[in-house]
This record gives structure tokens, sequence and C-alpha cells, in this order.
């Protein structure tokens, strides 16, 4: 006989709340070899990221990949390590923190807020349970994720569906699949180059997503048609001539052949013939990672100007930034339009007491 997830003793007329869960791609829990093989084993046994055939991919991941990747990947995130932890985490935690505190400003504690990881902790599981404990009845998913791709959104899709699936009382449930071409979002990126071109000059401006294998688009995902509206909005807000921007696809994995052009590979070209003088900005990553403190800000940084570039400087995620929190705010506002936590309905002397609160934690006016 099944089980499924209830409280028990259950006090029935507890107040209903909504909940946003935020999701991001996650993180070892140490700079070492040990912490980065079992990370690794949990992010690339996902069917979702390597779709090949099970028994193939298991021995290859075995046999080869855990045995040689994890080293190199520890000395990768040992470089941009902080004391605080890694610097995945500690953003989103301060993300989902300042958007709380935004949020306790409008609805008191009618909303919560709560943060995941897809791999490694704080674990999807736990997010949703701590979510669940506060009776929580209607839930919005948020990938952190501008672009969907199914290497990513459509993961994050799996898991929380395959945790609300042991629940006894699901909430009513929605999903953000992408916010590609939300003007907070271009305007939030656009303002992020240009005060740092104000700081440091304006230079060409390279666009730098992940990349996912050729074959994946060829089978219908949308994540490169996105990711090329994405850099299409970001320079007209500009105003960039097309001569002034490009777009490359980095971090690829394997032999196969992966979303081109490659960003080391381009930026190779350009430190030959030129631009030589380039910006390099990674709107697909919410919040600054491996992939573009390390192998953006440090080695393709390096590689560029020992082959002949004269500079590369990079622009830093949105992260924890108020634009970010308030690109966030809105979509919670769109997509979770009807529901009453949202609609002003509720107690007002404890909506009242919830956004005082909130102020005192430095939440803005």
């Amino acid at each position: 006989m099944p089980e499924y997830t209830g409280t028990r003793d259950f006090t029935h007329g507890m107040p209903p709340r909504l909940g946003l869960l935020l999701v991001n791609l996650g993180t070892p829990d140490a700079p070492t070899t040990r912490a980065v093989r079992r990370y690794l084993a949990e992010f690339l046994s996902d069917p979702r990221v390597i779709e090949a055939p099970r028994a193939l991919w298991w021995l290859a991941l075995h046999g080869v990949v855990l045995r040689i990747r994890p080293r190199r990947s520890a000395a990768a995130y040992a470089r941009i390590w902080t004391p605080q932890g890694s610097p995945l985490l500690v953003d989103s935690e301060a993300l989902a923190q300042g958007l709380q505190r935004r949020l306790a400003v409008r609805f008191g504690d009618r909303v919560l807020v709560s943060l995941a990881m897809s791999y490694g902790l704080p674990s999807i599981g736990s997010a949703l349970e701590h979510l669940r404990r506060q009776n929580v009845r209607r839930l919005l998913v948020l990938p952190l994720y501008p672009q969907y791709s199914g290497t990513t959104t459509a993961s994050v899709f799996a898991r929380v569906t395959a945790e609300l699936a042991r629940w006894r009382w699901i909430p009513e449930l929605r999903f953000v699949n992408d916010y590609h071409d939300e003007e907070a979002y271009l305007a939030a990126v656009a303002d992020s180059v240009a005060e740092h071109w104000r700081l440091h000059g304006r230079k060409h401006l390279l666009f730098s997503f992940h990349s996912i294998p050729q074959r994946y688009f060829a089978a219908g995902d949308p994540y490169h048609c996105q990711c090329q509206a994405t850099a299409r909005g970001v320079a007209a807000r500009l105003d960039l001539a097309a001569e002034d921007w490009s777009v490359a696809f980095q971090s690829r994995l394997g032999r196969e052949p992966w979303l081109q052009p490659y960003t080391d590979v381009l930026l190779e070209r350009y430190a030959q013939s030129g631009p030589r003088q380039v910006t390099v900005v990674c709107p697909g990553f919410a919040v600054d990672c491996l992939e573009t403190l390390e192998e953006i800000d440090m080695r393709n940084r390096a590689a560029f100007v020992l082959r002949g570039g004269d500079e590369l400087d990079y622009v830093p995620c949105l992260n924890s930034s108020e634009s970010h929190t308030h690109l966030l705010e809105q979509l919670l506002l769109r997509h979770a339009s009807g529901w009453p936590e949202i609609e002003g309905r509720g107690d007002p002397a404890a909506l009242a007491g919830a956004r005082e609160r909130a102020l005192a934690m430095g939440a803005p006016r």
C-alpha cells in the first residue's frame, strides 16, 4: 500500500500560502575531488542532460568521466571558492533572501520563497518540504534559466513533479518555462553592460551562452533560438550595430558537435585577427558560477591575451542585484495572476506587521 507525504494531525483551516520555488543548477559541497565526483555523478546521470543509451552511458560515466574529470574540475572550483562557499550557492541564497524581503513588503507572509538546486544541496525535495510545512497550496516554479532547454528547464519540471507525486495534498501548480525576452530581463542585462562600459570602456560585445549538443537543437529544443533572441534584444537596447556584437557557446563536453561557434575558438580567432578588445557577457546564467568566473573570466581571458588579444573583460551576472529581484518579482506577479495571495485578500493587520518586519530586515520600500 503506497504512503503519501502528509502532516500528522493536520489542522484544517490553516491559512493557505503561495510558494515560489527558485531552482538553479547546483554546486558541489566543497572544491574537493570527492565532493565534485559526487556532484557530477548526480548531474551527469540525469537522462535530460545526457540523452544516450543508459547502459552505455553508465559505463562511460563511471568507467571514464568520473575517474578523470572530478580532479580537474575540483582544481577549477578551488580557484573561485570563497570563504562563504560556492559563489553560485552564496549568490543564489542572497537572491532568494532579497526577493523574500521584497515580496514581504507587498504580501506579508502570504508568499514564501524557497531555493533549491537540481543537483546537490539544498535539494528540490527539501525545498518543497519546507513549503509544504508552511501550508503552501499554490506553487509557482521558476527555474533560474532565462532560455528554455530540455537539459535544464525540463529537468526541473521532471524533478518537481516527481516529488509532488508523493504528496497527499498536491498544490495548484504553475511553471515558468522561460523569460528570454522578458522586458525587465533584457533591460537588466543591457543596463549591466552599459554600467560596465561606463567604468571599463566600450568594446566588442560577445554574448557567451552555455552550449548544448547540436542534435538536441535538431530534435526541436528551442534553446539556440531563444539565446539569439536574447542577444538581439540586449544589443537593440544598447543600440549596437551588427558588427559590434556576436554570439558564441561555451562549456561543451565530449566529442560530438555542440552549438557553435565555440566561445574559446572564436576568442582565439579574435585574438589573432580582431577585434582585440572584447567584453564578454553571459546572460544565460542567472548567477555567477564555475562557467563564468573560472572558464570565462580566468581561463578564456588568459588564453585571449596569450594569443595576442589586447583586453578581455567580463560583465558579472545579475546575481542578487536589485534589478534581478525586480525581474523575479515581475515574473511572479504575471505568472501567479489571479491567485488570492497576490490579489490583496487577507488579514490587513497581519500584512502590515509582516511588511514592517521585512522593512526592518532591509527590504526596499
